[in-house]
């Protein structure tokens, strides 16, 4: 009797610890700061293809342990969102599960081990043959855990992941119950493009040394006269060692021997005749870091990046000490089929009509993207500006709630600084974009005034949210992005001053010369209150294709393509002004809404399958550069 009750208590201990007592530890920053890499000491295997999936709307999935195995499951795409490869799940945002399967090969034994999702929207855990492993919130960042004491040899190993993507006010960015009352969308969106949901981007395996192991490679940049600098910090996991840092490139290999202290060691290389980074001159050096252990090498880890400098006056925004002028696009991770999930040749295609239309810059909205745009951008010569998912925040309210996103926010901050740290083409850093004071969406005229608590809190939090990104990262510009009719006093903050204003469109819709006295007025009147430079990261108009009048009316190309051209002008006549960024560069699906016909927002000067509208050929006209011109400099036609 007494053996059976020993069975039975370590039947139910087994039982509890597997389903009632499962935890989850929480995904490391540090863990994403190195993509990983195949060579002669590190592995890795791209686990995209099909998968096992399942919905779990009532959310049942943990107490029935799915993650011991899916039945009845369907095939779905990884990477992908869910919403578009299933009509029924078209505006499905709960809980889903996911499952592949897969050999570890033997010869990444005695290596660590790592599994690194691209991107789970919005929050993810994941089981390794049936075993809690970890989870993550945020739904556009990457995230890794390390697998080995779960990885079986010589058998498939089964990763199971859940993902769920509900809309909540303590969220970033923010959905549900919210308390403004601009979006009144279905799904319940705060912000004005679609919630797609599920794997977005490419599932990882991949292996680092046991002993001693890079985990992290940070460079700084500069230069004096023809000699630029580099200075490459690199971090150690595990044993002491020595190494070698070489940088290569235009003719030049430069190595220098590095020492470790606590893990961490530092070089500067010193570049004659150093080639600087820049739109018109995109040069990367290669930069290589090597750990020897014994006088042998035990790891490396390469990547390439280019020395430049961002710096910004009261009046401009300087590339390597001379000004730049931004010309480019809002956009968005956005096409039929795929959701947001990442697709390559579309990628390609976006960058290929941003060198036809003449732009040189971008900006993430409203969230990091795949880490491919980064390297294309460094690749091809783009200015990024890099944002975090801070869309759609309000300071009003539940303060329980506030205190809930900004902790995500200073988490996304932490996460996108890590994983970009060594992009020249990105040049700033936004923590938020049209972050409301109060309840309404108000003009200033009738806004709160400005000691109400919502301006007040924030304050506090965005002045929080730019100085962590100052400090994790100095060498780069910060800000956030203002909305129309937001607080002015929240302009002071940041580097520079980034704002969104729809005059012509949303306020005085119609009226192309009153709009653009509108946004002179408002732009004189912003530099005098913050002597700071000033862009507008967001204006224009929806359009139609094929809609055309003989008079620019509302809806049609000719009225998107005049306020283009009207807000163009009026950024020529001011000196403070370093750059345009139209909103947007292609049509996107967003929540259904009455102000977005099929649930599509047609501000693009590209249709959302890239069709050119007519405001993208007078922006080409405009913008490419005649001979011999600087691309950052300003065109006026």
């Amino acid at each position: 009797m007494k053996s059976k009750l020993l069975l039975l208590s370590a039947l139910f201990i087994i039982y509890w610890k597997s389903v009632r007592a499962q935890t989850f530890k929480s995904a490391d920053a540090k863990d994403i700061a190195l993509f990983p890499q195949q060579n002669d000491f590190r592995n890795t295997m791209n686990l995209s293809g099909i998968w096992k999936f399942k919905k779990d709307s009532m959310a049942v999935g943990e107490k029935e342990q799915w993650f011991n195995g899916l039945t009845g499951s369907r095939s779905i795409a990884v990477p992908g969102s869910w919403n578009d490869q299933f009509e029924e799940f078209s505006d499905y945002v709960g809980l889903a599960w996911y499952e592949t399967d897969t050999y570890i090969p033997d010869v990444w034994k005695g290596q660590r081990i790592f599994i690194r999702v691209g991107a789970a929207t919005y929050a993810a855990k994941i089981w390794i043959n049936g075993v809690p492993l970890g989870q993550h919130e945020g739904g556009q960042m990457p995230f890794a855990f390390e697998i080995n004491s779960l990885v079986k040899w010589h058998a498939n190993n089964r990763i199971t992941i859940q993902v769920e993507n509900i809309l909540k006010p303590t969220r970033v960015p923010t959905g549900g119950a919210v308390e403004t009352s601009f979006f009144h969308n279905t799904p319940a969106t705060n912000y004005d493009f679609f919630p797609f949901s599920g794997l977005n981007r490419a599932v990882w395996l991949y292996t680092i040394p046991v002993k001693t192991a890079i985990n992290d490679v940070v460079i700084t940049t500069g230069f004096q006269g023809t000699e630029g600098s580099m200075e490459v910090k690199v971090k150690l996991k595990g044993a002491a060692a020595d190494g070698l840092v070489t940088v290569s490139g235009d003719g030049k290999i430069i190595e220098m021997p590095v020492h470790f202290k606590a893990g961490s060691g530092v070089v500067t290389a010193r570049i004659p005749n150093v080639r600087l980074w820049s739109p018109d001159d995109p040069f990367l050096y290669n930069v290589e870091a090597r750990i020897n252990q014994g006088g042998k090498a035990v790891d490396r880890y390469t990547l390439q990046t280019g020395v430049r400098t961002i710096t910004a006056t009261n009046k401009q925004v300087l590339l390597n000490g001379k000004p730049i002028f931004l010309k480019g696009f809002g956009k968005h991770e956005d096409f039929s089929i795929f959701g947001k999930g990442t697709a390559l040749p579309v990628m390609v295609k976006d960058f290929s009509l941003l060198k036809w239309i003449g732009a040189n810059s971008f900006r993430t909205s409203h969230y990091p993207y795949d880490e491919e745009y980064m390297n294309m951008a460094d690749r091809e010569g783009f200015l990024v500006i890099d944002e975090i998912p801070a869309v759609g925040l309000y300071f009003h309210g539940d303060t329980a709630a506030l205190k809930l996103r900004q902790a995500q926010c200073r988490q996304d901050i932490e996460e996108l600084i890590d994983r970009d740290k060594n992009h020249p083409s990105v040049i700033m850093w936004s923590v938020a974009n049209e972050p409301f004071g109060s309840a309404a969406f108000q003009m200033q005229s009738t806004a709160t005034p400005e000691a109400n608590s919502g301006t007040v809190r924030g304050m506090k939090a965005l002045g929080e949210l730019i100085q962590m990104a100052k400090k994790k990262d100095p060498t780069r510009l910060a800000s956030f992005v203002g909305v129309m009719g937001g607080p002015p006093s929240w302009l002071t903050l940041g580097d520079v001053v980034c704002i969104n204003r729809y005059w012509g469109w949303y306020i005085g819709g119609g009226n192309i010369p009153k709009a653009a006295l509108s946004i002179s007025n408002e732009l004189d009147e912003t530099y005098k209150a913050t002597q700071k430079p000033i862009m507008l990261t967001e204006f224009g108009a929806d359009a139609n294709i094929a809609g055309h009048t003989d008079q620019p009316k509302m809806w049609t190309e000719e009225y998107q393509r005049d306020l283009i051209k009207a807000y163009l002008d009026v950024a020529d006549s001011k000196d403070f002004v370093f750059g345009m960024h139209v909103w947007c560069f292609a049509d996107f699906k967003t929540a259904a809404a009455t102000m977005r016909p099929g649930g599509m927002n047609y501000k693009g000067v590209f249709t959302r399958d890239r069709k050119p509208k007519l405001a993208a050929y007078y922006l080409k006209s405009r913008w490419n550069k005649a001979a011999g011109q600087d691309s950052t400099a300003r065109k006026k036609d």
